[in-house]
């Protein structure tokens, strides 16, 4: 069986894409070629990858890339995980179909909170949404 080819994509590729990732490829590797970009790059997170090492799941290397090199590859599904990617999402090459399914910042959520634990939680929170969500790919986004 062909794996599904399918890019997170976020404004920055630092966060909530690269969450979206490193899930994919940890519980769907079988099935879906998992990829991540942003509409610009931001570096990878030291707070997301520090809470998916909480669940086992290591991020380290991957890195912040930019969707104009993912603009020629043959994708399946790009899942826009964030409203200003979804606006400003490019136009692909052949069949992708392109979804939107948001999730809050986890840096924007962290400045109201006062503690470096309090920050974390919504960072593990946000993490565990994500995994919510790629536990039933693809059926959730097949339309």
């Amino acid at each position: 069986m062909k794996k599904l080819k399918l890019l997170f994509l976020c404004t920055g590729n630092s966060c909530r894409s690269q969450m979206a990732e490193g899930w994919t490829k940890y519980l769907k590797g079988d099935q879906i070629e998992a990829y991540s970009a942003g509409i610009e790059t931001h570096g990878l997170n030291p707070n997301a990858v520090k809470v998916m090492a909480e669940s086992g799941v290591d991020i380290t290397n991957q890195k912040s890339e930019n969707i104009k090199d993912y603009l020629d590859l043959d994708l399946d599904y790009v899942v826009t995980v964030c409203g200003h990617a979804h606006e400003n999402c490019p136009v692909f090459q052949g069949n992708a179909t392109v979804v939107h399914h948001g999730f809050d910042d986890p840096p924007f959520l962290a400045k109201s909170k006062e503690t470096k634990e309090e920050k974390l939680d919504c960072y593990r929170r946000v993490r565990d949404e994500i995994k919510s969500f790629v536990q039933q790919l693809p059926t959730n986004i097949i339309k």
